[in-house]
């Protein structure tokens, strides 16, 4: 048995001498420069890599600072949209206003301008009435509440606004409420 260990042994170092070998042979094999050129090509590869990082940052960030001013310009357009919504009504109430005869035209002219005025300053405000009468019905801006035949216009106009629709900066916060032909 002693005799078998002592060759196990034997072999073992045998083929650390060998493995030894191997290795010295494979760094002869090996050109001297070729460690520093891997070294070097790590290096730029490392290189490129943050440089790739650094491109994706600022593209990002730029993304960032363009949905960031978007959003304020929304809300800047917007904002006022809660408060223009319910001025609709005083809106309507007036127009219906005006529509009532009455012997006072003093009384009249006074109503026409302050509505006028009223209007001016929505406007300004980025309020548009939409134009319904006579176009073609889109349900984007048109709410059909009736529907009805007259040999005036073409099938799918509008004949008749019960309630005027609005827009606030292009976005419809009020859908006219119209008659649709058949």
């Amino acid at each position: 048995m002693a005799n078998k260990e002592k060759m196990n042994a034997e072999a073992c170092e045998l083929k650390d001498e060998d493995k030894a070998c191997e290795d010295k042979a494979e760094d002869i094999d090996k050109p001297e420069g070729a460690e520093e050129e891997s070294a070097a090509k790590e290096e730029e590869n490392a290189d490129d890599d943050m440089a790739n990082k650094y491109v994706r940052l600022m593209a990002e960030f730029q993304n960032y600072k363009k949905r960031v001013s978007k959003e304020k310009d929304d809300l800047r357009s917007y904002a006022n949209e809660n408060l223009v919504s319910s001025l609709l009504e005083v809106l309507d109430n007036f127009e219906r206003a005006l529509q009532h005869d009455t012997d006072d035209e003093g009384f009249v002219t006074g109503m026409q301008m302050i509505f006028k005025q009223m209007l001016d300053k929505l406007n300004k405000a980025g309020l548009e009435e939409i134009q319904a009468l006579g176009a073609d019905f889109d349900p984007n801006f048109h709410n059909a509440v009736l529907t009805g035949d007259d040999p005036q216009y073409e099938s799918g106009k509008v004949t008749d606004v019960m309630q005027k629709g609005y827009t606030l900066n292009g976005k419809v916060i009020r859908a006219a409420m119209v008659k649709v032909n058949n």
